[in-house]
């Protein structure tokens, strides 16, 4: 037979919403920094093929 579960106080609910919440900050300050290093064409770690190398690819 199932046994009732204890409540989850609310400092422990707390906690877990401010780290889910830090990681998704964090993760949305890398994207607006690689899209801002995108635009400048400073980044060194995103490749993409240049608008250039489109004509080769027909021969």
């Amino acid at each position: 037979m199932a046994a009732p579960k204890k409540k989850t106080s609310k400092s422990k609910r707390n906690s877990r919403k401010a780290t889910w919440k830090h990681k998704a900050a964090v993760q949305a300050q890398r994207a607006l920094s690689l899209g801002k290093s995108v635009l400048t064409n400073q980044s060194n770690s995103f490749e993409y093929p240049s608008s250039d190398d489109d004509d080769d690819d027909d021969e």
